[in-house]
């Protein structure tokens, strides 16, 4: 068997049960089709080899892909999401269909397709405290004391809204169907160039969701919050805001590469790990 001479970056979620050990059984086996194998686990840093890599294979589920996404966020290396966890709408692969296509993917066959993600930033009018990229969604919650918060949403020029409620959701497509969703937000086809912005709970019936182009950037300023209101990036990344301070988040210059599976298409997913388009009358 001739070798690809890709450098593989493997991105493991050693926390979850069964990680492990397919990573020591995959390995002598990645090393049989690639010249080069590094092993990463999430939540550390991924160090040189990620400056190399051409193909990261993510082993765990769709939070352990979005950890690798926004580590990876500069370098557009392609992401192959094995779903070892629960739901697995990112990470569609299992062991035995990564192994499968494998040669296909690292043979140019099955083309990554790009995800767009986001640079969200947050200061107070000066030098921002605090940037990431965001692969699924910048989310701001009330918090404690869980009282309502005011939020004012701006698009380059433009007022968007002055949202009074428990926050606000920003969706990629690609996050569409996690937070956006379930506060009621619209599912975006993932390959669109725009953003879902979806109150959470907000106390007025006219203030609905909205889906924006991903440019001019979108600037939220947090008018009246919480000791305990947060932005939280992707579910993962916690950052506590102050009153007058500015979330400002624009698409980021570099999209996430996500390797599809051939066999699954978006809608596909959608009704067999959602439910979505089901209809009641048919069993089965």
């Amino acid at each position: 068997m001739s070798k690809s001479p890709v450098h593989l970056l493997v991105i493991a979620n050693f926390a979850k049960p069964g990680v492990r050990e397919q990573v020591d059984r995959l390995r002598p086996w990645f090393a049989q089709r690639v010249a080069e194998v590094s092993v990463a686990s999430v939540g550390e840093a991924v160090g040189s080899a990620a400056d190399t890599a051409e193909l990261c294979v993510v082993l765990g589920g769709d939070g352990t892909l979005l950890w690798a996404a926004r580590a990876l966020a500069a370098r557009g290396v392609p992401l192959l999401g094995v779903n070892m966890g629960k739901l697995g709408f990112l990470a569609d692969y299992s062991v035995e269909h990564m192994q499968k296509h494998f040669d296909d993917v690292v043979g140019g066959r099955i083309a990554p397709t790009e995800r767009m993600m986001l640079s969200v930033r947050v200061g107070d009018g000066g030098e921002a405290r605090f940037c990431s990229p965001a692969a699924n969604d910048a989310a701001i919650c009330a918090g404690e004391p869980f009282r309502m918060i005011d939020l004012d949403v701006q698009q380059g020029e433009h007022c968007v809204a002055e949202y009074f409620g428990d926050g606000l959701v920003v969706s990629t497509p690609a996050g569409s169907t996690a937070y956006n969703m379930s506060a009621g937000g619209p599912i975006l086809e993932p390959t669109l160039d725009a953003v879902a912005i979806t109150p959470i709970a907000p106390h007025s019936l006219s203030q609905r969701p909205i889906v924006v182009r991903s440019d001019p950037p979108i600037r939220i300023t947090a008018s009246r919050i919480n000791e305990g209101t947060a932005l939280i990036v992707d579910g993962q990344v916690p950052v506590p805001l102050r009153a007058g301070d500015v979330v400002e988040i624009h698409r980021h210059d570099q999209p996430m590469r996500i390797v599809p599976h051939p066999g699954h298409s978006f809608f596909s997913t959608l009704a067999n790990k959602l439910q979505w388009g089901r209809s009641p009358h048919r069993s089965g």
